[in-house]
């Protein structure tokens, strides 16, 4: 898991569709950071595949509402971007929020 004290680097990214961005990288002391623009795929591929991890229990209790909150930290390994779940605000790594509502049964009158 990633230190909170270290340092980051801003890199430029790119998004796709030629849409330039910069992220905050955690160096994390084994590779240099700056390596030019790099592709957020592997990044983009990360969160979809995490949100799906985390949908399928959710969708099965099947709440009125869900709202799930996580961080990720981004590094660079082997010159690639490289996706860390990381401890938010709290002490969990995921801060998962589900609510029910009961809804008020209606009678149907027979006319």
């Amino acid at each position: 898991m990633f230190d909170q004290d270290l340092q980051g680097e801003l890199i430029t990214v790119d998004l796709g569709d030629d849409v330039i961005a910069q992220v905050e990288v955690i160096e994390t002391g084994r590779e240099k950071v700056g390596a030019g623009t790099l592709p957020f795929d592997s990044i983009a591929k990360a969160i979809s595949k995490i949100s799906q991890v985390i949908a399928k229990p959710i969708q099965e209790v099947k709440p009125t509402k869900a709202t799930v909150k996580y961080g990720l930290a981004i590094s660079v390994e082997e010159g690639s971007l490289v996706a860390a779940v990381v401890r938010g605000t709290g002490k969990a790594n995921l801060e998962i929020t589900l609510e029910w509502e009961n809804k008020p049964v209606t009678n149907q009158v027979n006319s």
